[in-house]
């Protein structure tokens, strides 16, 4: 018997994310915590807003979330970039973590760096 999932039910998942995140961070190690995400780990941090975010059929298969890019974020800290993270600030909630390619990143008042757009792809039941 073939398994199948609807649509509606994909979104429901990435909506969470679209319309409860309102920071992404980059962090220097993976986050496993709000606390990590928004503070031990972090490098960078920019606001987001849920037009930041676009559902489309997945690449493959099921559905995906297009984090839109983010250019000329302050760096913080310095460190390696490893993780970003997706925050719900008000609920002190860690949403979703996926790696980027390491980079070292450098405070000084003025550095900064840019996070292409990225997606979260959630695949048909195989």
């Amino acid at each position: 018997m073939a398994k199948s999932v609807h649509d509606d039910v994909i979104d429901g998942a990435l909506d969470v994310i679209r319309t409860n995140c309102t920071r992404q961070t980059v962090c220097s190690t993976q986050p496993t915590t709000y606390a990590e995400a928004n503070a031990t780990y972090a490098l960078a941090d920019v606001t987001m807003a849920s037009g930041d975010f676009a559902k489309a059929n997945g690449d493959t298969s099921g559905r995906k979330l297009t984090v839109a890019a983010k250019s000329g974020i302050l760096i913080d800290t310095s460190g390696t970039a490893q993780h970003l993270a997706l925050l719900d600030v008000a609920n002190s909630k860690l949403l979703y973590v996926t790696t980027v390619t390491s980079q070292a990143l450098v405070a000084n008042g003025s550095n900064t760096v840019n996070v292409p757009a990225w997606d979260i792809e959630i695949a048909d039941p195989a």
